[in-house]
C-alpha cells in the first residue's frame, strides 16, 4: 500500500484520525512532529524558541524524506509541513494525501482544550492568527487528493470517509 498522508492545520484531527486509519488498514502509524522530537531529543517548542521556525521546517523536511522512501504508512504531519517547497509534491508522488480542515472556531476550541503546546499560537490574538495561517496555507491544503471537513464529525467518521475515498483511489 502506498502511504496515506494527513495534512492540515493543527487541531483538525490528524493524529486521532491517523491512528484509526492505521489500525483499520493494518498499516504503521507515524507522526512527523514526533519523529522530529525523537530525532533531536527536544520538544518542538524548544526548537522554535532556541533555534527558529526555519530550523524546525528543515528538520520536518528531513524526517519526511525518510518517510517517503517507505510504504504502508499512515503519516500525520505538522500543519505547516506543506509550506516548504517540495514537501507536498513528495507526499503526492508517494501516496494519497488527505487534507483535514475545520473552521477557525472549532480549531481554537480544540487546541484550547488540549495540553499540546502550539508555538505559532503563542500570540496576543490566537483566533486571528489561526485565520491568518489558514488563509496563508489554503493554497497548499487544497492540492490534496481529498479534503475532509472535521468541524462537525468525529475522528471515526473522518476515518470512514477517507477509507471510502481510498477505495475509489485504489480502483
Amino acid at each position: 500500500m502506498k502511504n496515506i498522508y494527513l495534512i492540515g492545520f493543527m487541531g483538525t484531527g490528524k493524529s486521532s484520525v491517523g491512528r484509526l486509519l492505521a489500525e483499520d488498514l493494518g498499516a504503521s502509524y507515524v507522526d512527523t512532529d514526533q519523529m522530529v522530537i525523537e530525532k533531536t531529543g527536544r520538544e518542538i517548542t524548544n526548537i522554535f524558541e532556541e533555534d527558529s521556525e526555519e530550523d524546525f521546517r528543515r528538520l520536518e523536511t528531513e524526517v519526511l524524506s525518510e518517510v517517503v522512501d517507505k510504504e504502508n504508512l499512515v503519516v500525520s504531519t505538522g500543519g505547516g509541513i506543506v509550506v516548504t517547497m517540495g514537501n507536498l509534491e513528495a507526499m503526492r508522488q508517494t501516496g494519497f494525501v488527505v487534507t483535514l480542515i475545520a473552521d477557525a472556531n472549532t480549531i481554537l476550541e480544540r487546541i484550547s482544550s488540549d495540553e499540546t503546546c502550539r508555538p505559532l499560537l503563542e500570540v496576543e490574538e490566537p483566533f486571528e492568527e489561526i485565520k491568518r495561517l489558514l488563509f496563508e496555507r489554503a493554497s497548499f491544503y487544497i492540492n490534496a487528493h481529498h479534503i475532509v471537513d472535521t468541524s462537525d464529525i468525529t475522528p471515526r467518521e473522518a476515518a470512514d470517509c477517507i477509507l471510502e475515498k481510498l477505495k475509489e483511489y485504489n480502483g
